[in-house]
């Protein structure tokens, strides 16, 4: 007999997936060119690079980590893998509620970065900033936070079969 799901795991499980499907997303749009964030002539599939832009011409010049983000520039190609691999995986593990641990930690790291690429917060003139330390990437790293800490994969997930698997009770952060 299955326990009975409290409304706050309901909640942070229904979040879980919500997020899973915003990186499953971005990993269909920039794959496929569906027309949203990517046009089809820009999909990855007709040889366009989903981090190159973003690394050559969004990236604040005023980070001081402005030098590993041109270094990644550098190599677009193998980012565009690592990008998409992160994508797919993260998008997967938080709507199936398996390797959550795995799949936040994942995400978060690219948050950060994302985070740091823009950080400090200093706009060109007439763009606004509504905080310049609290973006949305704060709170998506909390939230991916609260999923690693949780064991939000067993509400509305696989969660518990896959953490009942020898592979994951031998390394728990596989859950």
């Amino acid at each position: 007999m299955s326990e009975e799901i409290k409304p706050e795991q309901f909640v942070i499980g229904v979040l879980r997936i919500l997020m899973g499907w915003l990186f499953l997303w971005a990993f269909l749009d920039k794959t496929f060119g569906l027309g949203f964030a990517t046009t089809p002539d820009k999909a990855w599939i007709n040889g366009g690079s989903p981090t190159q832009g973003y690394l050559k011409f969004v990236v604040n010049p005023n980070t001081p980590l402005k030098p590993l983000y041109d270094a990644l520039a550098g190599i677009y190609q193998i980012v565009d893998i690592v990008f998409m691999l992160m994508l797919l995986f993260v998008g997967v593990t938080l709507i199936l509620g398996i390797a959550v641990r795995p799949g936040s930690i994942a995400a978060i790291i690219f948050f950060v970065l994302v985070y740091l690429a823009d950080f400090p917060i200093l706009p060109p003139e007439g763009v606004a900033v509504y905080n310049p330390l609290v973006d949305e990437h704060i709170i998506y790293i909390a939230l991916l936070a609260l999923f690693a800490v949780t064991h939000s994969g067993h509400w509305i997930g696989l969660g518990s079969k896959w953490a009942e698997l020898e592979f994951v009770k031998k390394y728990p952060i596989l859950e």
